[in-house]
């Protein structure tokens, strides 16, 4: 035991440097591992968020690509202008049919309507001032009262309407008693050839 005690003696200095290197050791070991967990949480994230974004990137780039080639076949296919069965009849005959065709998208569409004013051969359109020994034109201002699922479906099928027509302006103003209730004004342009 005496011997034990001697070195003691003899060691203690080196003895308090390993002891505090050891609390010194195991502080910055304490502190350390927080700091690695959250590098590691780090990183791990970071690959997540870059496979994330690959898989958007290619979802992006499909989806730019399908709208390229619906936009090329929707140029590809310029509409017809309506044709009338009989020649020589005048505007409003001619325009009948085309207008009754609109009526009926309209009430497939639920839409009521509240009034309809029409113009035959107006001025001021580029078809009448240019070739007017070609074309038929009616201007039609329509007052319409939908909701907004109907009236979207109703444009979508004006969209794809056969014919040659044009949207000349659209102001949508909500019902003020039900923000659900659209008030339309819509100004459409039907064209037909003579």
């Amino acid at each position: 035991m005496q011997k034990f005690q001697v070195y003691l003696v003899k060691f203690r200095s080196i003895i308090v440097i390993l002891l505090g290197t050891l609390i010194l050791f195991a502080m910055i070991v304490s502190r350390i591992i927080p700091v690695l967990t959250d590098i590691f949480k780090s990183v791990d994230g970071y690959s997540k968020a870059e496979v994330s974004l690959k898989d958007k990137e290619k979802t992006l780039s499909s989806l730019k690509e399908k709208t390229a080639k619906a936009e090329a076949q929707s140029d590809e296919v310029p509409k017809e202008f309506f044709k009338p069965i009989e020649v020589g009849m005048d505007t409003e005959s001619v325009i009948a049919d085309e207008f009754a065709e609109i009526l009926t998208i309209i009430r497939e569409n639920q839409i009521k309507t509240r009034s309809i004013k029409y113009e035959y051969d107006p001025q001021d359109d580029n078809f009448v001032k240019n070739v007017p020994d070609k074309y038929n034109v009616a201007r039609l201002n329509l007052e319409m009262i939908s909701n907004y699922k109907d009236f979207e479906s109703f444009l979508k099928e004006l969209y794809k309407h056969e014919h040659f027509l044009d949207i000349a302006s659209i102001e949508i103003v909500p019902y003020q008693k039900n923000k659900k209730v659209l008030i339309i004004k819509l100004q459409i342009k039907l064209y037909a050839q003579k």
